[in-house]
């Protein structure tokens, strides 16, 4: 198996400015790639009018890069990642 079809273990930070209109295109997205989600936690940040979303994942850089990607396309929310 090459590098790039290895599965291999992250972290996946999201943070959510508009929650009433990212939320359920956010959700939806997460719902898509649940199979590589190990974990989930979200923190909603009221007096900055943010919501922080944490994942653990396990996935292929490909399966990454596809969820971080659709995710970052949408209007206010930002995302990074960070695999080991």
């Amino acid at each position: 198996m090459t590098d790039k079809g290895k599965k291999r273990i992250g972290v996946i930070g999201i943070i959510v400015e508009n929650r009433e209109e990212a939320a359920p295109h956010v959700n939806r997205i997460l719902g898509e790639y649940g199979e590589i989600i190990l974990g989930r936690m979200g923190i909603p940040n009221r007096e900055r009018g943010i919501n922080v979303i944490s994942l653990i994942i396990e996935a292929t850089t490909d399966e990454v890069g596809a969820l971080t990607g659709k995710l970052g396309r949408l209007p206010h929310v930002r995302v990074r990642s960070n695999l080991v």
